[in-house]
């Protein structure tokens, strides 16, 4: 019963074998083999117009790159007091952009508040150079916390960027789990409701080392190839990363896995709302479950062998916890078995 992160799940069979399929044979490097050019056109088909796709390696680079693409003199990003670049990264999206800072907004359930967005963003006056000046907004879909930014709460941070002149960033690296079983395309979900820059996120559900940032206007990447390979992010067989997408993207597999992961965090969820002993920290909207227990439950559960991280509790909600409680954070995977939520069923119900 391993829900510790969907980082530790392996490869889906579909795209492992994909990778051995273009293992023999030479192709031009540095992104510029025929397949490579191949899956950046199926970039375009998956967000319903042109884009400017890279790939690199991992999420941190994604998302620190975009926002270097993005960095004005003195820049300031604005995201949500939780997310993944303020607290998980190392501080390597200030080491790319050179020296730009992080400003953390509150707001419940680890989505920005916009009514605080707009507070922060008053603060940095344009005849005020000594604070800096606004350079991005940076969303997390879906967020840290397991919920879901809808359209419209999408539409009106991105009104807000609009009326400040600085673009909406997205880090995607699960959007495929905010996508899968909500009726929206990928393009519904960016570029329709205000995004302008993504990092879109493989290696979380079923790749083995794949992510791409994609900008809905190429014009604003044009300086984007060489930041990624001033930083170190321009593979030389990038086609290995452009094959795993291909096989990722194939009859809507990426969403055929996120569902699946999905639907077992659905039941993990289902099984603890039904023990008195537990509450729901947030409603499970993707692949995230958060849950309030007592140390000592959590502690017999993991020496029983529950796979979960014991979670900070984030602003928000910390006063809410008794001294004796705990977040656990349990996520599933395209790989989870039916096997491990019955089992989990079972300790949860005292019966392992």
């Amino acid at each position: 019963m391993n829900f510790t992160s969907d980082n530790w799940a392996g490869v889906h069979p579909a795209i492992a074998d994909n990778l051995s399929r273009h293992a023999a044979g030479v192709a031009r490097a540095y992104g510029e083999s025929d397949l490579d050019k191949r899956i950046e056109a199926k970039f375009n088909e998956l967000f319903e117009r042109e884009v400017a796709v890279f790939f690199v390696g991992t999420g941190t680079a994604a998302n620190s790159l975009v926002l270097a693409a993005l960095n004005r003199p003195g820049g300031v990003v604005f995201c949500h007091s939780e997310a993944h670049i303020i607290k998980d990264e190392c501080g390597a999206p200030e080491w790319f952009t050179g020296g730009a800072r992080l400003q953390p907004v509150p707001g419940p359930a680890g989505k920005i508040n916009p009514a605080r967005l707009i507070r922060e963003l008053g603060h940095f006056r344009p005849d005020f150079i000594h604070a800096g000046q606004p350079m991005a907004v940076s969303i997390t879909q879906a967020t840290e916390v397991g919920t879901v930014y809808q359209p419209n709460e999408i539409e009106t941070i991105a009104e807000i960027c609009r009326g400040k002149g600085i673009p909406l960033h997205m880090d995607g690296a699960r959007m495929a789990n905010a996508l899968a079983g909500s009726g929206m395309s990928p393009a519904d979900m960016t570029w329709k409701s205000g995004v302008d820059a993504l990092s879109f996120g493989g290696t979380k559900n079923g790749c083995w080392c794949a992510e791409a940032m994609v900008f809905f206007d190429p014009s604003a990447a044009k300086d984007l190839q060489y930041i990624r390979k001033r930083a170190a992010q321009l593979f030389s067989k990038t086609r290995f990363i452009a094959a795993q997408f291909e096989a990722y993207l194939q009859d809507d597999l990426w969403l055929c896995l996120a569902e699946s992961a999905n639907e077992k965090a659905a039941s993990i969820a289902r099984i603890l709302h039904a023990d008195a002993r537990c509450r729901l920290a947030w409603e499970t909207e993707a692949n995230e479950v958060f849950v309030v227990v007592q140390e000592s439950l959590a502690n017999t559960w993991i020496r029983q062998g529950l796979g979960c991280y014991k979670w900070p509790a984030p602003e928000d909600i910390a006063d809410d916890l008794a001294k004796d409680e705990i977040i656990l954070r349990l996520v599933t995977s395209f790989a989870t078995s039916d096997d491990e939520i019955r089992n989990f069923e079972s300790l949860v119900k005292g019966e392992a």
